[in-house]
């Protein structure tokens, strides 16, 4: 069977029916102007109810009833240096380019913006093909974040390289915020407003990952620590360089070491979470998305994927689980965006990388059905192992201790590219307690590791129907023990 690895299957009457992700969340293929490349890296909804995308090539384009059966493309603008990064805000549409934040309107009315003005150009002018500037939608203040990468994913050449920026919208400041980024996939906001951006396996990267961006915090890569002298002690001194080598560390030691260093909110595992991590989105629709009201959900490039998240934070430090979510895209998915209506709009680029959905460039929107998964529904950790809730009753005989398995890890944190799983655990689990509605379980793990991924399997969890969960796994990045 094609999808198996998509699929749970549930026995009704002696018939076996598959129980497909696009059940609860089909694609739709927005079909881009045949002969036009639309390689998406960012996506807005427009105060005008149109949906607004910019391409890798540098345009944007204009989608009338995005919502629809036939949505209509027509170009807005034209000719900006890989916009990666796009947001509406009091009748301007912002976008993050290379070499500037760049705001926009249509003046005249006639569908396409005739007044460009630079709100800020507060880092080098990029000349290499990996300097890609990724940027948010205006927070709260009015602050668009931007996160720059290395040169070529690795250097400090120009100005800023591999830190995150803010520029302020009214005022044009543009503030030094973190430093420590390598090569980054996206930004964007967790359901509380944090800030959070994505991560290539690399360099001082063991695994993929998405972290939490504090102001003045260091996001573990030194190799941009060259532009200290230009910060103007807006974020402090430079941390300590970590002397690790290729020997390795792990996060937990860099923690002790270097005081502003914020390990991974979520390591993704490289290979089993895709393995490049690019645009981050919360779910502010209200449940019109389905039962993950509050969540986030990560776009994914090489697997042509999105994951989903519940984050929470624990001693004063942000963690949480990633999930499985969806599969078959097309192409590569960059950017994301969830509106209030209920509807995720992605898309991206192969860009010679490679994705598994194996077409060159995608533009696709995913809605709800209206059916509930049965699904994880959030996954706590607690002082002596994880509570889970459900997102329907489970089958209560079905739920004792063979009906879970763990393995835990985690990976170095050095000089060279990437890290294998090291330092792995095997924990015992065992069920401490079930709801009375069904719906949430208490694991007793042990041991805990402080620092690792525990990855779980419930590939024994039955719904009262008899099916199993859609996506039976889930990685919780164990930064902190609940006290």
């Amino acid at each position: 069977m094609k999808k198996a690895i998509l699929s749970v299957f549930v026995l009704t009457l002696g018939v076996v029916h598959a129980q497909q992700e696009s059940d609860y969340y089909p694609i739709f293929d927005m079909q881009a102007p045949e002969g036009e490349v639309v390689e998406v890296g960012g996506i807005d909804l427009g105060p005008d109810g149109a949906l607004y995308v910019c391409t890798r090539h540098g345009d944007i384009w204009r989608i009338q009833d995005p919502f629809g059966d036939a949505p209509e493309w027509n170009i807005w603008a034209r000719y900006l240096h890989e916009p990666l990064g796009l947001g509406w805000h009091d009748g301007w549409l912002y976008a993050t380019q290379r070499p500037e934040v760049t705001r926009m309107k249509d003046e005249d009315g006639d569908g396409r913006a005739d007044v460009f003005e630079c709100v800020s150009s507060g880092w080098g002018i990029s000349g290499d093909y990996h300097e890609y500037a990724f940027g948010t939608r205006p927070d709260a203040e009015g602050n668009i974040w931007v996160t720059l990468c290395l040169t070529g994913s690795f250097s400090p050449n120009t100005l800023f390289r591999g830190w995150v920026m803010r520029v302020n919208i009214i005022s044009g400041d543009c503030v030094p915020t973190a430093c420590g980024v390598r090569s980054p996939g996206g930004i964007g906001f967790g359901p509380d407003g944090k800030v959070y951006y994505t991560d290539n396996q690399g360099t001082w990267n063991g695994s993929s990952s998405m972290k939490y961006v504090s102001v003045g915090s260091f996001q573990g890569n030194p190799n941009g620590h060259a532009f200290f002298p230009f910060a103007n002690n807006v974020i402090g001194s430079e941390p300590p360089h970590p002397d690790y080598g290729n020997n390795g560390s792990l996060t937990v030691t860099a923690r002790e070491k270097i005081p502003t260093y914020v390990p991974p909110a979520l390591m993704l595992p490289h290979g089993k979470m895709g393995q490049s991590p690019t645009g981050i989105e919360s779910d502010h629709s209200k449940g019109k998305f389905g039962p993950f009201a509050g969540q986030v959900f990560i776009a994914e490039q090489t697997h042509s994927q999105v994951h989903r998240a519940y984050l929470e934070e624990v001693n004063g430090v942000m963690q949480g689980a990633a999930f499985p979510f969806l599969n078959g895209f097309k192409s590569g998915n960059i950017g994301l965006r969830i509106t209030d209506n209920g509807t995720l709009f992605t898309g991206g680029s192969n860009r010679g990388w490679g994705a598994r959905g194996g077409q060159a460039f995608n533009c696709e929107r995913v809605t709800w059905t209206g059916k509930v998964p049965f699904e994880v529904h959030e996954m706590r950790a607690k002082p002596d192992g994880f509570e889970l809730t459900f997102t329907q009753p489970v089958d209560k005989e079905s739920i004792k201790s063979d009906s879970f398995s763990m393995e835990a890890w985690t990976y170095q944190y050095k000089k060279g590219y990437g890290s294998p799983e090291v330092e792995k655990v095997t924990p015992t689990v065992s069920v401490g307690h079930v709801s009375s509605d069904g719906k949430t379980v208490r694991l007793n793990v042990e041991p805990l590791t402080r620092g690792h991924v525990h990855g779980l399997n419930l590939s024994g969890v039955k719904h009262p129907d008899g099916h199993g969960l859609l996506h039976p796994k889930a990685y919780y990045t164990l930064n902190e023990i609940p006290k």
